[in-house]
Parts: structure tokens; C-alpha cells; sequence
């Protein structure tokens, strides 16, 4: 097989959470590490650094990755989902998996004789911990899929566990209340080894607290003694003043961007009793995460064809109390259209108090099998006061939004992943 033929056999004959939602999730480690023993345990062979958290996990990881890399470590970045490529998900220092590695690894699993039935996301993990091993990292970011406590990545013993924050996501899997999902995170807690945790309130912070007693854990809430003063300018760049490792700007823009980065320096914090990381590997990590990390959809800038865009991946109540107020506040400058779509199980009714009626909206649907129709978000959206266009492809609706848009204007694609992504495939093929 080729790398598409591949990818092809990964998509089709392994269950993907990202194209069928909740069937593809198979909570429990079992699987994990049957596969992990079958390819000699590669996790192993590195020491490891967890991310969890409902939103701003991508973020955070790329950028502690970042960092490590500006500082001289060979370090591996294993984030998901990917927006246009599967190889976006194993970076080591930036750079994306061989896509003859993903063959071979491929080929190895289905040669070995296993019986295992794993889901995509369980054989990409190992897959991951495989290249990272052949590439001899000296250190990898690992973000979790989905939760915590049962999620593939949780089988590695990290030297570090940082979680971001608790918001009401995939809750059928997860749990109805925000301390069920906090509880879920917080399984990535390991016995002795010390845990960040970035936005933390009430019966929230007591279930982080508890499980770090139970383990013997050393906790560190960010938001107790920050390390950084911060200020997000009219461009949406956040400067960071005041920190140990001296003044610096970022290269993530948004206000919601503070908080990830208020994070990121209590692990760096803790990391530096591991590594050696100054100041200058600091301020490179953070002012340019895209490069070094290979990050893409958050807050991101654009231009195509002569028209503004900005792509973010926000997809559920949390991120949009941040995103919200950005859009609100770019609508007071110019004119913003905003094109959203979003996947079946998201409560997208939890989403609409967030989005500002200064902006102009056309709903339409990713193309996956889990996407929520257009009409029905625009009839969501309605019934809360908003309303908006409908398009049935993002296409389409890019198409509409460039048609009756001036230079100046800013044209914003977002919600669902997938969203991003077809914007990413239809402008590349015709702007």
C-alpha cells in the first residue's frame, strides 16, 4: 500500500471517532497496551509530557513543544485531530511523520498476526510513540484524544500531567456535569508526579485537589500565583511582561490565548527542574509556535483572493466565551461575516448566547457523515435571536462571503474542525 491507499485502510477498516463520534470510542486501556507490548513499548524510551483539558489543549501542548524545541531537545508533538492531513497529528520538532513510516508501521500491525481490533485512534497513538522512538526524541508532548482516564495516551507514565481547563463537552461520553468531566481529566494524574492545572473553580478545583492527594501528586493551579503579567494588543498579539524569563510577545492571538499562556509558564516552571530552558528558547517557543510546532486554526490570519480571514477551531461553550467577544470586537472595527458549521452531537444551543449580533452569519455543514445540517444550526441559531444564510457546502458559503465582502472586510470560518479544514482543501483549489 501507499500512503493514501493507507490512510484509506486506517479510515475505512478502523473505527474514527472524528467521522462516526461515539462509536468509535473505545474507553479502556486494554487495547493500548496490547498493541504498545507488541511494538516493544516505544513509550518507554522518552520521558513525556500530558495534556488534557476541554479547551485550549492543542495550544498549550504546541507551544510547550515549541519552547523545548527552541531550546535544543528533539522533541515529538502528538496532538488531534488534524485539520487537512493526517501527518499534522506526529511532529517531531515541527516536522510531520514520514508518510513512509505511517506505511511500514501499518503494514507491521497487520503482518504481525494480532488479533487486536483497535480503533484509528488507539494504533495512531502507538504509531506515534513508534516514530518518536525511531527518531530518538529526547522529550514528547502528548495530548489526549478524548477525556483522560480512559483515553489511549493515558498508558504513559509522564514527567509532567498539565490540565487547562473543564467546559461541557462530548458529555455523553464524558459526564453530565462539569465535576464528572473533571474527574475524567483528572485520571491522567499519576502517583508522585507533579500536575498544572490552568482554569480551575469550586467543585471543580476540590476533584483536581482530591485526586493529587489520592496520588500524592504535587498540584499547581496557574491562576493562584501567576507568572506573567499580560496585555493583548488591538491585533490580538498578547504580550507577556514580568515573567521569570523576562518580557516577550506571542504568536497565538486572542485574549483566550492569556490564559493558555499563563499555563504554559507554570510547566515551564516545573520542566526547567528538568530541563535546560532559557530565556531566549522561552520567548522563540512562544513567538513562534507555528513554525516550530507546526500549529494551525487558532485564531489564525489570511489572506486569499484579496479578502481577511481568520480560522479558528472553536467548537463548544467554552472556547466561544472567548471567541465571542474577539468576533464582537473585530465587528466594531470593520465588517465581520462569520462562517460556522458545526457536527451532530455539539450543543450548539449552548454556543449561541456567546456569538455577537454585530456579525453577519452563514451557517453551513462540514463534510463529514457526523456533520449537523445546515438549516438545522441556522434553525438553532434562529430560535436564539441570531439569524443568518444558509449554504449547504463551506464552499458555497466561502464563495457567498467573498462575493459580498469588501477588501477590508474580515471574513472569519469556523466551529467545527472539519469546517476549517474544507476551507483550507477549497482554498487552496481556488483562490
Amino acid at each position: 500500500m501507499n500512503y493514501r491507499q493507507t490512510l484509506d485502510y486506517l479510515y475505512s477498516a478502523l473505527p474514527v471517532f472524528e467521522h462516526s463520534g461515539a462509536g468509535a470510542y473505545k474507553p479502556g486501556l486494554g487495547t493500548t497496551e496490547a498493541l504498545a507490548a507488541l511494538f516493544g513499548h516505544p513509550e518507554r524510551n522518552y520521558p513525556t509530557i500530558h495534556i488534557a483539558g476541554t479547551n485550549g489543549k492543542g495550544s498549550t501542548a504546541s507551544t510547550i513543544a515549541a519552547i523545548l524545541t527552541a531550546a535544543g531537545y528533539r522533541t515529538g508533538l502528538y496532538t488531534s485531530p488534524h485539520i487537512a492531513d493526517f501527518d499534522e497529528r506526529i511532529r517531531i520538532d515541527g516536522k510531520t511523520v514520514s508518510h513512509d513510516f505511517v506505511v511500514d508501521f501499518t503494514r507491521r500491525f497487520l503482518e504481525s498476526g494480532s488479533t487486536l481490533r483497535p480503533s484509528f485512534f488507539e494504533l495512531a497513538t502507538i504509531m506515534a510513540f513508534d516514530w518518536f522512538a525511531a527518531g530518538k526524541v529526547d522529550v514528547a508532548v502528548i495530548e489526549t484524544g478524548l477525556g483522560g482516564r480512559l483515553d489511549s495516551t493515558n498508558i504513559i507514565t509522564p514527567v509532567l500531567s498539565v490540565i487547562t481547563n473543564i467546559s461541557a463537552d462530548h458529555t455523553a461520553l464524558l459526564g453530565d456535569t462539569l465535576t464528572q468531566i473533571a474527574a475524567e481529566k483528572a485520571g491522567i494524574i499519576k502517583d508522585g508526579v507533579p500536575v498544572v492545572v490552568g482554569e480551575a473553580e469550586g467543585d471543580v478545583r476540590a476533584v483536581f485537589e482530591r485526586v493529587a492527594a489520592e496520588r500524592r501528586a504535587p498540584i499547581i493551579f496557574a491562576g493562584d500565583h501567576p507568572l506573567c503579567r499580560t496585555t493583548v494588543g488591538a491585533d490580538g498579539l498578547v504580550e507577556y511582561t514580568d515573567t521569570p524569563w523576562g518580557d516577550f510577545s506571542g504568536e497565538l492571538r486572542g485574549a483566550f490565548q492569556a490564559l493558555n499562556g499563563r499555563t504554559v509558564l507554570s510547566a515551564m516552571a516545573l520542566l526547567s527542574e528538568r530541563f535546560d530552558i532559557g530565556s531566549d528558547a522561552v520567548a522563540r517557543g512562544f513567538g513562534n509556535v507555528c513554525s516550530l510546532a507546526g500549529l494551525q486554526g487558532r485564531w489564525q490570519s489570511l489572506n486569499r483572493n484579496g479578502r481577511n480571514f481568520i480560522i479558528d477551531t472553536g467548537h463548544n461553550a467554552g472556547a466561544w466565551q472567548y471567541l465571542g467577544p474577539a468576533l464582537a470586537q473585530e465587528a466594531c472595527k470593520r465588517r465581520v461575516v462569520a462562517v460556522l458549521g458545526f457536527v451532530a452531537d455539539k450543543d450548539v444551543a449552548a454556543i449561541m448566547p456567546y456569538m455577537p449580533h454585530n456579525v453577519e452569519y452563514i451557517f453551513t455543514a462540514p463534510s463529514t457523515p457526523r456533520r449537523r445540517e445546515a438549516a438545522s444550526t441556522a434553525a438553532i441559531s434562529a430560535d436564539n435571536g441570531i439569524a443568518g444564510k444558509v449554504s449547504p457546502t463551506v464552499k458555497e458559503a466561502v464563495d457567498i462571503a467573498v462575493s459580498t465582502t469588501a477588501p477590508d472586510d474580515l471574513i472569519y470560518i469556523g466551529g467545527s474542525t472539519f469546517v476549517v479544514a474544507d476551507f483550507l482543501l477549497c482554498s487552496s483549489e481556488n483562490f
